[in-house]
């Protein structure tokens, strides 16, 4: 068997057969991707005089999948340059190059014959103990690899994707009887560290856990719709993130993904069940019109909801006639806006007994209680249903996390009162004293199975910081952060203010655990387990402030914000960073001076402050232009200019990468710096970093003094934005914005070449931030940022 995936070949290359490409490109994995030959020229192709036989024409459809992949939104390609790494192919011509790859993902349409077909090729050319897989949604993996080769067996199971595979964390694996024990183990391992996914095994029964569950419960609150009469909006109001779920709730869902395909996925379940949950699975006459229609959702145009001008209407399925949005009005909604944290908010509605209460109990307790009937059948323990309705459907509890929020005693006792059925393990569970799914005892999670608790068996790789404060405690920590203890002699600081946004309390903090770290540890990670690791300076503070006319308070702030980056860089001990999701304005500013990033592959990185009407004010100006210097190798010739336009142009343009790899490409990380593929590993490999560096007798960088364009530099900066003026792309305040920008990258008015010290480049950064917060249409753009989430260009 493959000890390591070289090469993959993708056979099919529609929207997953690509996307699924694309994620393997995305960590450097080069791919093979092969489609059918076609049939029949274009009229492009006959005008250019081609034929059937020319190259260009057989690798037509998976050439122009390939190109689709630059275009598709959400993006497939953490970077565009990773699209170097597809090769097009065809089934006719390219079989025999199967024997290049060590993991070969079937993708083609969902029939059992054609897919037998595909494979039975694929075992005439593959090599002797490469992997391949299926990336079925619902298909039998048994029936698949029947009549196929021993070593094929061996080397073969299912690896459902969740789409967009670069996006949605799940990997179902469903091995078959014959797969190899082994293989398993490498593809679930593969699937974690390197493709970053959380997999789950799954057994071979129709739709495996996700889909067969999550189907079932929209299909559930579809019905209950009909027979409440709630609204498509009122049901989408109240099944979204109120209850911890995506914001997309039920029908916004649908129309994402499809009415054809989510249809697709019904009928496959209902095609292989039989009796009541048969019922369940067949969609309502409304729904098959909409199909007959065309109406599939956002890629049609319209499906549940409809946008007309800036107007958006729902769907009525009675008459099928659009109209205005609703959103369920009940005292319970209410109520669990006031309650904290998604449990406590079901907990309220659950139970209310008004019609928003009515609604979730008639969901909740079906698609619970169905959960519970499958355990054994679609998996193995309630762990794995759980963590696959959590990565595959983005809720925040699965049914039995769900189940112990709302109480389990409570609810079955009321289930059972309404004449629901029970499954006979959790009465029996219930009569002998266990009230809970799972539990915890001293920082450690249980979980129920077969009539006792069982640890919950985490990957080393996955540090839960929430356990870890509960076993060691918190070394300090006040209202903005946190210094933890993560063992090994690393500390970790932690942000928990609200969005992480920076204030006095985070600088403290900081200026506290670099002191602490630099007595007593190895060094210093940077990160936390939020939504974001920061979005930047507090700017409801600095606007108050500001308006208030108390510039001294908002000099103060800036200068202890510097001085505590300063404190970063120059740390005894190694610093690092570890950014994920938003790290914005602040954010990166604290990275940006780290020993070493040790980034999330989904690291959305930028200096934004120019769209709030300032310029960074932390040193991000400094740091940015140089670590850009500091990425050119010695020895080599370089145009200083040149380095002060790129840095310019990435903080005057607000520049905010879609990836970690696009970070790099915008100078924030360089070749030092590091990326993890699963952002549940992020805070083990930053601690790893920090012992690595630490170990290599880790000293602090030596100041230096930095060479900057001076006088005549600046007015070279100065031309694009007063050009951008003149064709009416930016504002008059958008010049004042970049001529302050354009001065502190420069290096204010001093000759070409002039080397200067960091402490003048701050103090020039500092004066820029000071005299812009000060301008009533900067003050207008942080208010227009804070009340409308938006960028305001006035």
């Amino acid at each position: 068997m493959v000890q390591r995936i070289k090469k993959a070949a993708v056979l099919g290359s529609g929207v997953m057969g690509s996307g699924i490409a694309a994620h393997l490109a995305n960590i450097g994995i080069p791919v093979l991707l092969l489609d059918i030959v076609p049939r029949s020229l274009t009229d492009i192709e006959e005008k250019k005089g081609l034929s059937l036989e020319d190259h260009s024409v057989r690798n037509r459809i998976s050439n122009e999948a390939i190109q689709k992949l630059l275009k598709q939104k959400p993006a497939p390609l953490t970077a565009k340059e990773n699209l170097s790494l597809i090769e097009a192919g065809n089934f006719e011509d390219d079989m025999h190059r199967l024997s290049e790859a060590d993991w070969i993902i079937e993708v083609v349409v969902e029939n059992l014959d054609i897919k037998k077909k595909v494979f039975t090729l694929v075992d005439q050319y593959r090599k002797q103990g490469s992997i391949v897989s299926s990336n079925t949604s619902g298909i039998s993996v048994e029936a698949m690899a029947e009549g196929r080769s021993e070593d094929f067996q061996k080397h073969f199971l299912g690896t459902h994707f969740f789409n967009p595979p670069r996006y949605l964390k799940l990997l179902e694996v469903i091995p078959t009887k014959a797969t190899s024990p082994e293989v398993l183990s490498f593809i679930k391992t593969f699937g974690e560290d390197v493709l970053g996914k959380g997999v789950v095994e799954a057994k071979d029964t129709p739709n495996f856990i996700a889909n067969r569950i999550g189907t079932y419960g929209l299909l559930v609150t579809v019905q209950e719709m009909l027979k409440g009469k709630y609204s498509v909006g009122e049901v989408d109001s109240v099944t979204g993130p109120l209850i911890g779920r995506p914001k997309s709730a039920t029908f916004r869902t649908l129309d994402v993904v499809g009415l054809d395909t989510f249809a697709h996925v019904a009928k496959n379940v209902y095609d292989q069940v039989e009796g009541s949950e048969k019922a369940v699975f067949e969609i309502p006459e409304f729904m098959k019109k909409m199909l007959e229609n065309g109406w599939l959702g956002s890629k049609s145009g319209q499906g549940f909801f409809k946008k007309e001008g800036k107007e958006i209407l729902e769907l009525n399925p009675d008459t099928l006639e659009y109209g205005e949005r609703k959103k369920l009005k009940a005292q319970s909604i209410e109520t669990a806006k006031q309650a904290k944290g998604a449990a406590a908010k079901m907990k309220a509605l659950i139970y209310s007994g008004d019609r928003a209460g009515q609604l979730l109990w008639n969901i909740t307790s079906p698609t619970l209680l169905y959960s519970a009937e499958l355990l054994g059948e679609i998996a193995d323990d309630i762990v794995a249903i759980d963590e696959a309705m959590k990565w595959g459907f983005g809720w925040q509890y699965g049914p039995f996390e769900t189940w112990d929020a709302i109480g389990l005693s409570k609810s079955a006792a009321k289930m059972e009162a309404e004449g629901r059925s029970v499954p006979s393990w959790i009465k029996d569970m219930l009569e002998r004293g266990f009230t809970s799914f799972y539990k915890k005892e001293d920082g450690i999670s249980y979980f129920y199975h077969d009539g006792d608790y069982r640890r919950i068996q985490q990957n080393e790789k996955v540090l839960d910081l929430k356990e870890i404060k509960e076993k060691k405690g918190v070394i300090k920590k006040n209202s903005g952060a946190s210094l933890i203890d993560l063992g090994d002699d690393v500390a970790l600081l932690e942000f928990h203010s609200p969005n992480n946004a920076i204030g006095m309390d985070i600088i403290q903090m900081i200026n506290f655990s670099i002191d602490e770290v630099n007595k007593n540890y190895k060094g210093l990670v940077i990160g936390n387990q939020g939504k974001n690791f920061c979005v930047g300076a507090n700017l409801a503070m600095i606007l108050m402030e500001a308006q208030d006319d108390n510039y001294f308070e908002v000099d103060m702030v800036v200068r202890h914000f510097q001085q505590a980056m300063m404190k970063i860089k120059y740390s005894s001990k190694p610093v690092v960073a570890a950014p994920f999701g938003m790290t914005l304005g602040g954010g990166a500013e604290i990275c940006l001076p780290a020993a070493h990033i040790q980034a999330s592959s989904e690291t959305y990185m930028g200096l934004v402050e120019a769209g709030v009407g300032l310029i960074p004010g932390g040193g991000g100006n400094k740091e940015l232009y140089i670590k850009l210097l500091n990425s050119i190798p010695k020895g080599v010739d370089f145009d200083l200019q040149n380095v002060a336009n790129k840095v310019f142009e990435t903080i005057a343009m607000a520049k905010v990468s879609a990836s970690a790899a696009e970070a790099r490409n915008n100078f924030f990380l360089n070749e030092n710096d590091s990326v993890s593929f699963n952002g549940d590993h992020i805070l083990h490999d930053a601690k790893l970093k920090v012992i690595e560096l630490f170990d290599k007798g880790y000293k602090a960088p030596v100041r230096k003094k930095v060479p900057v364009v001076g006088e005549t530099g600046y007015a070279a900066l100065l031309l694009g934005a007063q050009s951008m003026l003149q064709s009416g792309f930016i504002s008059e305040h958008d010049l004042k914005i970049a001529k302050k920008l354009a001065y502190v990258i420069a290096g204010g008015k001093v000759p070409f070449g002039t080397e200067v010290d960091e402490q003048y480049l701050l103090d020039l950064e500092r004066e820029a931030f000071l005299s812009l917060v000060q301008e009533g249409k900067s003050q207008q753009r942080m208010q227009h940022m804070l009340v409308k989430g938006k960028p305001l260009r006035n």
